[in-house]
């Protein structure tokens, strides 16, 4: 009997020791797991937040669009004018300058072409 009990002793001792290792394999894949997990909540929890805020933002956006937009209008300048007095209105026909354009792309005459070939050339030496 009492080989039997220290061999029960040393197969309790190494079944222990078998539990343990088990358990240090499986426990911090377990850990890991629900710490992703926990994670992938947050940010997910952050996500909808964030898609929140912009959804209030691009509402914001619009709603400013829209107001900017009409205060563009010549009426509603006209009635900002008159409601701030400021004694303003259309320009008199003797204050409106007009300025011509002349086109850029105009047909150079032959000699005028030669004389700004000659010119180029002699430029690279």
């Amino acid at each position: 009997m009492a080989r039997n009990s220290k061999n029960e002793s040393g197969s309790r001792f190494g079944s222990a020791l078998a539990a343990l290792a088990l358990l240090a394999l499986l426990v911090p894949p377990g850990i890991g797991y629900v710490w992703f997990k926990d994670q992938n909540d947050v940010l997910g929890a952050q996500v909808a937040k964030q898609e929140t805020a912009l959804a209030e933002l691009k509402r914001a956006n619009s709603f400013r669009r829209d107001q900017l937009a009409g205060l563009c209008l010549p009426e509603a300048l006209d009635n900002q004018v008159k409601k701030m007095n400021l004694g303003l209105g259309p320009p008199l026909q003797a204050q409106v300058i007009r300025l011509t354009e002349t086109p850029l792309n105009l047909p150079v005459a032959p000699a005028e072409r030669r004389r700004a070939q000659g010119v180029a050339s002699e430029r690279n030496y």
